[in-house]
């Protein structure tokens, strides 16, 4: 593999090629990259399954140590991949706390922050092609 990054790249079963792909991709990809899952009640109300983690979010944790804790989003490091989440710390062996970093695909989205114009946008036009769809879908059965 190229030490550049490739768009043309597809796949490859050797996870030292993945890991690579991953640390060199942009950050407009490695943003895609940082998506959870929606609540139940967030899937019908939105009309998606998934969407990127923000600033803000209420979330849940689904692996790990912290399983079943919630909390707010406290920053998100798209660089890193890394989430972090309000109350979610571990003790340092000199008595200190730390925030753990986590992954998105780890998460469950359970309440939105909707202050972000760009997202209620994106979130505005998956209700529109499911609108346009069920009109079509009636329109043929006339």
């Amino acid at each position: 593999m190229k030490k550049q990054f490739s768009t043309k790249w597809k796949s490859s079963k050797q996870p030292r090629k993945q890991r690579k792909y991953l640390a060199k991709a942009p950050l407009h990809l490695k943003r895609k990259m940082l998506g959870a899952n929606l609540s139940k009640s967030l899937r019908e109300e939105h009309k998606t399954r998934s969407i990127e983690v923000i600033k803000g979010d209420k979330v849940k944790i689904m692996r790990g140590k912290f399983k079943k804790k919630q909390g707010k989003v406290t920053e998100v490091k798209t660089k890193l991949l890394k989430v972090y989440i309000e109350g979610i710390q571990i003790k340092k062996t000199d008595g200190s706390k730390v925030n753990v970093a986590l992954k998105a695909s780890n998460l469950q989205i359970i309440e939105l922050n909707l202050e972000d114009k760009k997202r209620m946008k994106r979130l505005g036009e998956g209700k529109k092609d499911i609108k346009k769809e069920i009109k079509k879908d009636k329109g043929e059965k006339k």
